[in-house]
């Protein structure tokens, strides 16, 4: 009975501390679907409502990267690469990386068109949320 309780209890506190992320963009930039955001991150589309889009990457290693290919791309580590692969040989370029949240959060105020993604509690006030999710593990 005692293992039931200590389960529970570890549980429910990793439920209680999931991680939550948003994917940011400057105030002006149009919201989006789910849908949307993937084909963005995937170079199928690049623009939204006649304004460019910049998708912009965490280093490959970065738990926030993987989460976000998990959770919303949908694609392990080596189905993207074999993607990226592919898409090379179709002019295509992966989106840009930077090597930190601060990176990613300076370019999105910078530069219109800017998509990025973060730990949810690292936003900063004048940043549009397009889209937000947690770690489910």
């Amino acid at each position: 009975m005692n293992f039931f309780y200590i389960f529970l209890i570890l549980f429910v506190s990793n439920v209680l501390d999931a991680q939550e992320y948003s994917v940011i963009a400057s105030h002006n930039t149009p919201k989006m679907s789910v849908e949307e955001l993937r084909a963005i991150y995937l170079k199928k589309i690049t623009f939204i409502k006649n304004e460019k889009v910049i998708p912009l990457n965490l280093p490959a290693k970065n738990s926030i990267r993987k989460s976000f290919e998990k959770n919303i791309l949908h694609m392990g580590e080596n189905r993207l690469k074999h993607y990226w692969i592919k898409a090379h040989y179709l002019g295509k370029r992966p989106p840009i990386m930077l090597e930190s949240q601060k990176a990613i959060q300076q370019f999105v105020k910078r530069v219109d068109g800017a998509i990025g993604y973060i730990e949810s509690n690292k936003k900063e006030k004048n940043m549009r949320v397009l889209y937000q999710w947690k770690d489910e593990e």
